[in-house]
């Protein structure tokens, strides 16, 4: 039976949900505050990075489910947003081990590699004591995804509209079966079910409405671009703390049209997405500077451009994608979230139509699940 949904948010995850949705026959429209191709949130810009390698199998695996959904949406949009460019990950051996099990245990190729290898393959880059190729890896160009994704799901009749923002969402009647959504211009919509993807306004707009939401921090990340010829050459890569090199959280880089894009992960201030200073930060771009001296040979006495976008976080940084009632949430995406995308979607359309969902995402989990 088509189901009437409405999705309240159109970045990425409420693009995604939307592709999903419409794919299975339901009547859906999107719900967006700001215009298209807007730079408010998480989701815009040239890169992500895509990649299958990680320390926790169940995200490999959501990765994998990903992939051919990549592949369907630049067949089904005519755009093309993925390209695999094989990744690199180097620094702490430990690491390495792991991700090199995960890979192997999920059938995919990875291949150890010594520093002198990774400098003659790959000039501008220089690897940390030891490093792991693996070729399922590359970039989402991030802006043409999510055209990607709205273009794909109005073509199987979902509406979006931008410029539209919610400010409340009821349920509907004492069974709670139904929603009526509320938006700034006085309207009043009703719907069978309602996915909500606002991705750094979750921590103020959802406790009104779910309960067992694991506190989420939000923070501005600042990340650079370096001016690099061969750009779309590189790899993307990780360089791991705890060999060489010992900062925190380490160090993620990737090409893109706008050059080489190197970040660290996850330590900008907290911030309100509503009132937040986005002027660049100059002490963290000169932080990055001074790693792309030590470690990128390729970008190394280039002017970085830096730019601001919000990290959604958890204390495990694992998501959160559960449903209570006719409310589907997806939030909390840890700046990590984006390469699952299309296979998020899925699971929000298998959360609508009544589906169990994964309990490592589950509203009102107790414990992180590392």
């Amino acid at each position: 039976m088509a189901l009437r949904v409405l999705v309240v948010g159109g970045g990425l995850m409420g693009a995604a949900a939307a592709w999903r949705l419409s794919a299975r026959g339901h009547r859906v429209t999107v719900l967006e505050r700001f215009g298209p191709g807007h730079d408010r949130g998480s989701s815009y810009g040239t890169s992500r990075i895509f990649r299958l390698a990680y320390a926790e199998p169940s995200y490999t695996e959501l990765a994998l489910r990903a992939l051919p959904l990549w592949r369907r949406l630049e067949e089904e949009s005519g755009q093309p947003v993925l390209t695999l460019t094989g990744a690199v990950d180097h620094g702490s051996p430990r690491a390495l081990d792991r991700l090199a099990e995960v890979l192997g245990a999920a059938g995919r190729s990875a291949r150890r590699l010594s520093p002198g290898e990774v400098a003659d393959r790959w000039p501008g880059l220089r690897a940390d004591t030891a490093a792991l190729y693996h070729p399922d890896a590359g970039r989402v160009h991030a802006d043409d995804a999510v055209s990607a994704l709205l273009k794909a799901a109005g073509q199987r009749g979902a509406e979006v509209r931008h410029g539209v923002r919610v400010t409340e969402i009821r349920r509907c009647g004492r069974t709670g079966d139904g929603v009526t959504v509320l938006t700034d211009a006085d309207e009043a919509l009703t719907a069978d079910a309602v996915v909500v993807a606002v991705g750094g306004w979750a921590p103020g707009f959802l406790p009104a409405m779910v309960s067992g939401l694991p506190p989420m921090r939000v923070t501005q990340e600042q990340p650079v671009h370096f001016p690099v010829p061969d750009a779309l050459e590189w790899p993307s890569f990780i360089h791991h703390p705890g060999a060489g090199f010992r900062l925190p959280g380490g160090v993620y880089g990737l090409g893109s049209v706008d050059g080489v894009k190197i970040g660290l992960h996850g330590v900008g201030p907290v911030v309100d997405p509503d009132h937040r200073d986005r002027t660049p930060d100059p002490a963290v771009t000169e932080r990055l500077r001074a790693y792309a001296e030590e470690w990128l040979p390729g970008a190394a006495g280039t002017e970085p451009t830096p730019l601001t976008c919000l990290y959604t976080t958890t204390p495990d940084e694992d998501f959160v994608i559960d449903r209570q009632g006719p409310v589907t949430v997806l939030a909390g995406f840890s700046g990590h979230g984006f390469k699952f995308g299309p296979a998020i979607g899925d699971l929000a359309a298998d959360l609508v139509e009544g589906g169990p969902g994964l309990p490592r995402f589950a509203l009102g989990r107790t414990a992180p699940a590392r």
